[in-house]
């Protein structure tokens, strides 16, 4: 990305004077422009609901393992008990492990599913953006340094993403 915006102002520069002056470019933030829509703010409390019983179920094992480790550390069990509690501590760990993971996954692709529909969007949205302003090149403003506020239209860009696509 930051050959091809040396390539586009190296051009312009050895253009002149003229192509320099014609030349209109546009930043972005697309990562915030897309996190900022109001359907991925949706998305992530919608998210959250649905994954919240499985969460809690987490966390409640999280506690029982803990308290069978304090049972453990107590030093009040007996040689029988001990054994038990190690067996029964085991079991919740693989079982904590694997409602982790599955957990994760679960969320992880749900969530890249909902990233992926709204970045595709968004792109839509700015490309017809820059049509509208009749820019020569957006660029994404994660790899500039500095940029004139005027030229960057991210709050522009998620104000006509949540209107093209209102979440519902």
């Amino acid at each position: 990305m930051k050959f091809i915006v040396q390539a586009v102002l190296l051009t312009a520069a050895l253009a002149g004077p003229s192509m320099a002056q014609q030349l209109k470019i546009g930043f972005i933030n697309s990562q915030k422009a897309v996190l900022e829509t109001a359907e991925i703010k949706k998305a992530q409390g919608e998210l959250e609901a649905k994954f919240k019983p499985r969460q809690e179920k987490v966390v409640l094992l999280q506690k029982e393992l803990e308290e069978l480790q304090n049972r453990l550390n107590s030093g009040k069990l007996d040689a029988q008990a001990t054994q038990d509690a190690q067996l029964s501590g085991q079991r919740k760990q693989r079982e904590l492990t694997r409602l982790t993971e599955d957990l994760q996954a679960d969320v992880d692709r749900d969530r890249n599913e909902v990233l992926q529909r709204c970045g595709t969007r968004m792109q839509q949205i700015v490309k017809q953006l820059a049509e509208q302003k009749t820019l020569d090149v957006v660029f994404d403003q994660s790899n500039t340094v500095y940029l004139k506020p005027a030229l960057d239209f991210t709050a522009e860009a998620t104000a006509a993403y949540d209107k093209a696509y209102p979440a519902k």
